[in-house]
């Protein structure tokens, strides 16, 4: 069998706090998305979704893009990129127009979304996009498109992701400099809900938490948009590092213990199991012994639940403020959905689900042809969801009818030309 034709390729970085990972992807001519590479590697420069070491972070994204160049036998010079920090915050905005009851153009879509654009108020910060969610006729909502239908008003929703400047900057330029030219910025809330979310769960209300390394996102869903979210600095590192204060050990045999025999719910035999602190092949001797350990450098596996189980606890107290604050209160869906790298950790969902008073289930991208196992999980939401939100070619705004740049002075030559294009725009 033929391979498919790729008719257009995409690709994503996403700058996480555990790890840079990169994938490329092409539509093929059936519209279906193969994945030709991928490639990670640890994390470097950045901190709770922040550069703090451009040099380092550059190196890593330009680490995990060679790898992924490398698998899928093609360079690449552009790419979407993801962002969790930077001071993310939604806002939804309407607009609404008299259409007089005649037929909608395109031009009458065309000049509503263009006076959408007056309505954004970004308050001095950046905005990562400005996109139509959903149109209303005549008090009719959840019109998918209204071009050709008939109404007296037209109107819309808005949907604008906001970020702190100076963070995005960094971000922007740290791609930059491993040489790749970036598409958009796009907040991880919408990358994730991409990747996790049905249409329906989007539409009866379900609130998105992407549990990172260092940061945790709170987003809700309803009437088929986000319409609020928060961001939250904890993350599965933070248990990482209390289990290797409980115990005196090092991080990455903390981070072992807790991805090898960590849980969220505790049973009777925990007391009786033991867990080697050191991995297989390790010099039993070739460490100091862990707190609370035998004489075989081992710790009680009750113990280190106990620990996982305190921190999840601050954990789901956090997220439920901050469900509470936007308010998810159970009236329109109640459906919670975990994803990200922590979300993984065994029993999770139902420890969640006890905690919060809600359903709650474990969200993972999609299948698709070539993805590998390593990406199809949890912890590769964002990045697949990169993938499937630049192939949805989103509607912007700020890119629609006459573009608007910084005020310039117009004589001679440059002034007849500038009044004969905005003839031929208006006329």
């Amino acid at each position: 069998m033929a391979a498919p034709r790729i008719t257009k390729v995409f690709a994503a970085v996403n700058l996480g706090s555990f790890r840079v990972s990169a994938i490329i992807a092409g539509l093929t001519e059936a519209g279906e998305m193969v994945v030709m590479g991928s490639g990670h590697r640890q994390s470097q420069g950045i901190k709770r979704g922040y550069v703090t070491d451009m040099v380092a972070a550059t190196h890593s994204v330009r680490d995990a893009i060679e790898r992924a160049e490398k698998m899928a036998n093609a360079s690449v010079q552009s790419v979407w990129i993801g962002c969790s920090g930077a001071g993310l915050a939604s806002t939804t905005a309407k607009v609404e127009v008299e259409i007089g009851g005649r037929r909608i153009e395109s031009d009458d879509i065309e000049h509503l979304l263009i006076a959408g654009r007056e309505v954004i108020q970004p308050d001095g910060r950046t905005v990562l996009h400005a996109q139509p969610a959903h149109y209303t006729l005549d008090g009719a909502d959840g019109v998918p498109n209204p071009k050709g239908l008939h109404a007296e008003r037209l109107a819309v929703d808005i949907h604008v992701m906001l970020a702190d400047g100076a963070p995005v900057r960094n971000l922007k330029e740290t791609v930059e400099n491993a040489h790749l030219r970036v598409e958009a910025v796009v907040g991880s809330p919408i990358a994730a809900g991409h990747a996790c979310l049905s249409n329906e769960e989007r539409e009866l209300g379900v609130a998105l938490i992407e549990f990172g390394a260092e940061v945790t996102t709170v987003s809700v869903y309803a009437g088929g948009m986000l319409l609020g979210m928060q961001a939250i600095a904890f993350g599965s590192g933070d248990i990482t590092d209390a289990i290797a204060s409980a115990f005196g050990i090092r991080r990455y045999q903390a981070e072992r213990l807790k991805c090898m025999a960590g849980s969220a719910l505790a049973s009777p035999a925990d007391h009786r199991e033991m867990i080697p602190v050191n991995a297989p092949g390790d010099p039993e001797q070739g460490g100091p012994m862990a707190r609370h350990a035998d004489d075989k450098n081992r710790i009680p596996r009750a113990e280190l639940v106990s620990v996982i189980t305190q921190q999840l606890g601050v954990f789901t107290d956090e997220v439920g403020r901050a469900l509470k604050s936007l308010g998810f209160n159970g009236k329109r869906g109640q459906q919670v959905v975990l994803t990200g790298g922590g979300s993984q950790l065994p029993g999770l969902a139902d420890y969640a689900q006890a905690a919060l008073g809600r359903p709650v289930r474990i969200g993972s991208p999609p299948t698709m042809l070539g993805l590998p196992p390593g990406h199809a999980t949890p912890s590769s939401s964002t990045l697949v969801g990169l993938m499937l939100y630049a192939a949805a070619d989103p509607v912007d705004i700020r890119k629609i009818g006459p573009t608007w740049g910084p005020t310039q002075s117009y004589s001679g030559l440059g002034l007849l030309q500038r009044i004969w294009r905005a003839m031929r725009e208006y006329f």
